[in-house]
């Protein structure tokens, strides 16, 4: 598996932190005290994209980051919009690291595949920005096992490889456990996977009348909007209270806990918010207390449809 060192040869720890909610749900200050609690965790991994509040995302990591880039892994994403051109990869690219004050970037995703481009341009360019210095890890987001293979067999044309993946994963997202994971098993890749909270459906404050983002936006809504879903959200918080822990807590390290050694991403609106995640980095998960949280949501069907071999 890919093993992220920063520039000064720190090892990045199992989880990252993603700074989607920077400058718009958490202003600067509550974004500070958030890096804060994440770096003083031993987290140096952080993750935003182009597109993330329309750039403050880059902008507010950038000023975190400047004291300590060194020891730090910064990754990014382009390419959301899916173009028809390198130019504007590239361009966006160029955006990124002037909002965040970096030469270079650790990390580059393609923030999801896009139908509009070869897939051997989109690979040439990350394996030109490599080469010439500006990323050091090619990533991909969003992107089907198929389709990460179909990337890294033209990244080894190149001399170089895909090093790292970012898609979703909890407890009531599991797709990735059929070819994803398994794939970045056996081809040493680091799924950086995100949303271990299920859009916050995961700490139970929904249960409870709560709002975020599955009541503001009704793509998280239609996200997470299955019956068993909201059943397992409603069962996470009493397996908690037996366990005088909060759901969150166990939603993560439950993530972390997959036999691939995923590294989830955590994120948030508020430190009071993002504690109980930062909590999982020393909760110990053990095998039976894993089997009685997987067993709250269906195992989806593996790839070959062969149920029965399961059984």
């Amino acid at each position: 598996m890919t093993d992220l060192i920063s520039l000064d040869g720190t090892p990045a720890q199992r989880f990252a932190f993603g700074t989607m909610q920077f400058g718009e749900n958490a202003d600067e200050a509550a974004s500070r005290a958030m890096f804060d609690a994440c770096i003083d965790a031993g987290i140096t991994h952080f993750d935003t994209a182009n597109l993330y509040t329309g750039g403050a995302s880059e902008e507010i990591l950038g000023r975190l980051i400047a004291p300590l880039r060194d020891r730090l892994i910064i990754g990014t994403k382009i390419g959301y919009d899916a173009p028809d051109n390198a130019a504007v990869l590239r361009s966006q690219f160029d955006a990124s690291r002037t909002r965040l004050g970096l030469d270079a970037v650790d990390i580059l995703y393609l923030h999801r595949f896009n139908p509009n481009m070869a897939m051997e341009e989109q690979i040439e360019l990350l394996a030109e920005l490599q080469a010439s210095g500006q990323t050091r890890y090619l990533a991909l987001s969003n992107f089907a096992a198929w389709q990460v293979m179909k990337a890294q067999a033209i990244a080894h044309r190149l001399d170089t490889k895909i090093d790292v993946i970012q898609p979703m994963y909890s407890l009531v997202k599991r797709q990735a456990e059929v070819e994803l994971l398994p794939m970045c098993a056996s081809e040493g890749i680091l799924a950086a996977t995100y949303s271990p909270l299920g859009g916050g459906l995961l700490t139970g404050k929904y249960a409870k009348g709560g709002s975020g983002r599955l009541s503001e936006d009704h793509r998280y809504a239609a996200r997470y909007g299955l019956d068993w879903m909201h059943n397992a959200a409603k069962a996470l918080p009493e397996i908690a209270l037996d366990l005088n822990t909060h759901p969150a807590t166990l939603a993560v390290a439950w993530t972390a806990s997959h036999p691939s050694r995923p590294a989830p991403i955590l994120s948030a609106r508020s430190l009071d918010q993002l504690q109980p995640s930062l909590d999982a980095l020393t909760f110990e998960m053990p095998p039976e207390l894993r089997d009685r949280l997987t067993a709250l949501t269906p195992t989806p069907a593996p790839a070959t449809d062969r149920i029965e071999e399961n059984v």
